[in-house]
């Protein structure tokens, strides 16, 4: 399974970003999908994770703000980041469950300024 994040970029805070992951195989075939970030000098932490039967959680953080998405025609999950703050800035990954395993894409980096 391969993962390509994309979508990062300098935006200034209150602006939006919207992200995609673009997988390799048919993302039916994904149990969960999510998004991580990490920002410098922090651990990865989960941003938001959607299953395959429709539900999502996110992070209390970004709760309100970023929306997650499957595009099962496209093989694409998105995440649409609106008020994004200074805090936001990380570089944002997608990872997937696949037949019991985890595989994740490099990241796409998201910067915010004040």
């Amino acid at each position: 399974v391969q993962l390509q994040a994309s979508g990062g970029g300098l935006v200034q805070a209150g602006e939006s970003l919207r992200l995609s992951c673009a997988a390799s195989v048919s993302i039916f075939s994904f149990a969960v999908m999510g998004w991580y970030r990490q920002a410098p000098g922090k651990e990865r932490e989960s941003v938001a994770q959607t299953s395959s039967v429709g539900l999502s959680n996110y992070a209390a953080s970004v709760k309100g703000r970023f929306t997650i998405s499957r595009d099962n025609a496209g093989n694409t999950m998105h995440l649409q980041m609106n008020s994004l703050q200074p805090e936001d800035t990380a570089v944002y990954s997608c990872a997937v469950l696949y037949r019991g395993n985890w595989y994740r894409g490099q990241g796409t980096l998201v910067t915010v300024s004040s």
